[in-house]
């Protein structure tokens, strides 16, 4: 198990690297599917925290409006607190499930949405309630994807500004949802080593990934993921049942 989740890691940081995003969407199903969701959510902290904040770094110039990441990522912060709740409250079972509803949510709005267009003056109105769902989910399913990253992929934004301004989004969230594990007893220290471990694994392969992203078109890894999801998604929910 150990293996398939360095594996995992792996993939997710060349995604990572490629386009931005993918970490959560990749590594929190394979880990749910090998262990659970809380130890999930919990090894990507670190990774959360640290691969983001690099890449807000190297794209700080090309960053959506302020007020408007400021208001995304605060409504994803109160979001986390709601799904973090969920998270200590709900059962094993039930959080799998989630995972799993989660996954099929977000293939269906990335088969259906691909070629819609939002305007910047609609996605301004539709910011605080899109963050405040992404947070929910990155809360108590450790992947905002089918919230947050579908809302800025539908804005067309170009790759350089979409990485930026996911990442401060996700910097952000993270920020909040780190001493709401500590609270909720999920976040230890064994598991915090882990993830720092997880970190290393995920930055040692970015800059493979990034050089496949400005050589490959994202389609090809937009593919990829949504395969390996599929897949994913039907594991938990037939291992999930099949225990019940």
């Amino acid at each position: 198990m150990l293996f398939i989740a360095f594996i995992a890691l792996l993939v997710a940081g060349i995604v990572k690297g490629a386009i931005g995003s993918g970490v959560p969407v990749i590594v929190v199903p394979i880990l749910t599917m090998l262990y659970d969701v809380q130890l999930a959510i919990a090894l990507l902290v670190a990774p959360n925290l640290f691969s983001n904040a690099l890449q807000v770094w190297q794209y700080r110039r090309h960053l959506l409006p302020l007020r408007f990441l400021a208001a995304f990522s605060i409504a994803g912060g109160l979001g986390i607190v709601l799904g973090t709740w969920g998270l200590v409250v709900l059962s094993p079972e039930i959080l799998s499930l989630g995972v799993a509803g989660v996954i099929v949510l977000y293939l269906i709005i990335k088969v259906m949405k691909r070629h819609i267009a939002l305007p910047f003056n609609i996605a301004a109105r539709l910011v605080i309630p899109i963050g405040l769902l992404a947070g929910v989910l990155q809360g108590a399913a450790g992947m905002s994807a089918p919230a947050s990253v579908t809302f800025l992929n539908a804005m067309q934004l170009k790759r350089n500004v979409f990485i930026g301004s996911i990442s401060v989004f996700f910097v952000a969230i993270t920020c909040v949802q780190i001493p709401a594990l500590l609270n909720a007893g999920i976040l230890t220290l064994e598991r915090f080593l882990f993830s720092i471990l997880a970190l290393v694994v995920i930055l040692a392969a970015m800059p493979l990934g990034a050089r496949l992203g400005n050589r490959l078109p994202h389609r090809w890894f937009d593919n990829l993921v949504m395969l390996l999801l599929a897949s994913i998604a039907g594991k938990i929910f037939i291992d999930t049942l099949m225990a019940g």
